[in-house]
């Protein structure tokens, strides 16, 4: 394991830059930091569904693991050319998809987010896991990125979406449907 912060601030970064994992210097608003930053922001937004009393054991434990990925992911993108996220992560979450949305019946309408607490929650950390995708997407048109990490995010949004739909029927018994009201012609 790397340097453990024993000092919280550094005042580094006071003129707009941080510092990568690998000790390069660069914009606080580059491409990289900007994804691994938003995995870190999907990360806690997990975690906020995780915070929810009465969270099922079967989601606590795969949203657990998600959090350990999200950690593993960000430092992927935090240190150039370091790779943490592999075939066997994505592998990991579509089986998850496929586990809870066998328990699902068919979408018919659109969801809104909502449901309870934890569902909205799950509709909000699903977002964001989108937002850090699209930011790997720009910082893959700029550096190299592995596809790996860009695939993991990409089910991670899935599997929240099909989360938060099991979810919303353990807290209201129901999901929010989108109604399209037709204007009158």
């Amino acid at each position: 394991m790397g340097n453990r912060l024993s000092r919280i601030y550094t005042r580094t970064g006071d003129e707009g830059t941080t510092g990568l994992g690998d000790g390069t210097r660069v914009a606080k608003d580059c491409a990289r930091v900007e994804a691994y930053g938003t995995v870190d922001e999907c990360n806690s937004a997990v975690g906020l569904v995780l915070a929810v009393p009465g969270v099922p054991a079967d989601i606590r434990d795969i949203l657990t693991q998600v959090q350990h990925d999200l950690f593993d992911l960000g430092g992927e993108l935090c240190i150039p050319g370091h790779r943490a996220i592999l075939d066997r992560h994505v592998e990991r979450l579509e089986a998850a998809i496929d586990t809870f949305n066998a328990t699902l019946p068919p979408l018919k309408e659109f969801i809104l987010p909502g449901g309870g607490p934890a569902a909205a929650a799950c509709h909000v950390a699903r977002t964001i896991a989108r937002r850090a995708e699209r930011r790997g997407w720009t910082l893959a048109r700029e550096e190299p990125v592995a596809a790996e990490p860009m695939r993991y995010l990409n089910r991670l949004s899935d599997l929240l979406f099909v989360i938060a739909r099991v979810l919303a029927r353990a807290e209201s018994g129901q999901e929010v449907l989108w109604k399209h009201e037709r204007s009158a012609q």
